[in-house]
């Protein structure tokens, strides 16, 4: 089976960066295409950045020109750049991603989540 690991978030001040990166895990898995979302305390959840299977990215506008999602299909890995950080910015984020694995088998798949917390 499939399992996305999370790494990167923590406590970070206003203005600051930081890295969010989610692993693939399964010797024969493969990240197709990927994205990341949060949800802020009282808030629903929100789509955040997306990278497709051609590598075309979309934001949310909240995020443009401060975020940055990318992959590296060769290590399984999603990222998510952020840099100019705003206490707004305060949720858990998650990854998602489409992965194929094993023998023709294909699914979505989301990790357990990351805590980013911006203080001001």
């Amino acid at each position: 089976q499939v399992q996305l690991v999370e790494s990167g978030g923590g406590l970070v001040q206003a203005g600051g960066s930081l890295r969010l990166s989610c692993v693939a895990s399964g010797s024969t898995s493969r990240l197709v295409y990927g994205g990341w979302h949060r949800r802020a305390p009282g808030k629903e959840r929100e789509m955040v950045a997306t990278i497709s299977q051609t590598g075309n990215t979309n934001y949310a506008d909240s995020v443009k020109g401060r975020f940055t999602v990318s992959r590296d299909s060769a290590k399984n890995v999603l990222y998510l750049e952020m840099a100019s950080l705003k206490p707004d910015d305060t949720a858990v984020y998650y990854c998602n991603a489409g992965v194929t694995y094993g023998r023709n088998n294909n699914g979505a798949f989301w990790g357990q989540g990351t805590q980013v917390t911006v203080s001001s």
